[in-house]
């Protein structure tokens, strides 16, 4: 496994990273997603991402409760805040309120006594940004959060909260999660260029389009019974003839490379500098076996011409 900073802070994060959403504390058998988050420790990923509305907390439970075996300073744990947790007015956004009540409820979860990145999930247009920045910024002093992040904000959001954490002294932003694989780029055109000259660093959720980048799905109608999509209707929505077909092409060059298509998904991602982390999910440990596999791949300047050609 190679390692790589977050964004412009010191701390390093595994090239692959293993994240909960839509799998652990949800469709995910339980010995399964135990079985998983110890096959990535034991495979040297060392980044954790949770959030408090996956599964309603279920995942940061089962989550919090595996990785008690593990030292904490061994490992960099990322949670997450905005979405609806309840029916109350409080219980959802960025305001001091809705922050510091799901933060509490989170360590509690995930049972540890701090978080080593704490995202606003989303952006709150309805919340003033000076309140949820200088909240984040009491909890860091606090040392209960030692990293903030974003999750979904767009580079003008972004540098909108660096300049007022500027103003007023506030720990920066350093990491935005955002989804990023072969047929959602769209952070290439904006995002990247900001975040490199701000020092934020990207976690990249959904590298592998929801699953579809592994080659698993060969029709629009048949999926395989233990995947995402025969479960998970809103999954079946990139899974087109068109995309199959690029799919199918991907998965000859990455044969050409030793690879399978979803590890050369992987390598792909990671040929982005700006990228700190591709976070992916697991069903299964194997699939984090062959996931980590891609970690530390340079996919040559040719090869990376043609995959433009056929995403293109």
């Amino acid at each position: 496994m190679k390692y790589r900073r977050l964004g412009a802070s010191g701390v390093k994060v595994s090239e692959i990273s293993l994240g909960s959403w839509l799998t652990y504390g949800g469709y995910v058998e339980r010995e399964n997603a135990v079985k998983a988050i110890y096959t990535a420790y034991d495979q040297g990923i060392n980044f954790f991402d949770t959030a408090n509305v996956y599964e309603q907390g279920a995942a940061e439970t089962l989550l919090g409760e595996t990785i008690q075996a593990f030292p904490r300073s061994t490992y960099v744990l990322a949670t997450k805040a905005f979405g609806k947790m309840g029916d109350g007015p409080n219980d959802k956004g960025l305001s001091r309120k809705h922050l510091t009540d799901q933060f509490h409820a989170s360590l509690k979860r995930l049972a540890v006594d701090y978080v080593d990145i704490m995202y606003c999930h989303r952006h709150d247009p309805e919340t003033p940004l000076y309140e949820t920045l200088r909240t984040l910024d009491d909890l860091v002093r606090q040392g209960k959060v030692l990293y903030v992040g974003v999750s979904e904000w767009t580079p003008s959001q972004i540098a909108e909260a660096h300049a007022i954490a500027d103003r007023y002294l506030l720990d920066r932003i350093v990491v935005n999660q955002p989804v990023y694989n072969m047929f959602n780029r769209y952070i290439e055109q904006e995002i990247i260029p900001y975040s490199e000259r701000s020092g934020v660093g990207q976690v990249v959720f959904s590298p592998l389009a929801q699953g579809l980048l592994t080659g698993k799905y060969n029709s629009v109608t048949d999926f395989p019974q233990d995947s995402r999509a025969a479960k998970l209707e809103g999954v079946r929505k990139g899974i087109t003839e068109s995309n199959i077909a690029k799919v199918q092409q991907l998965s000859k060059i990455a044969a050409e490379l030793n690879l399978s298509v979803g590890q050369l998904a992987l390598a792909w991602i990671l040929r982005q500098p700006n990228v700190s982390s591709a976070l992916v999910g697991a069903s299964r440990p194997e699939q984090v076996t062959q996931n980590v596999q891609a970690s530390g791949v340079t996919i040559p300047e040719d090869v990376l011409i043609r995959i433009e050609e056929i995403l293109a």
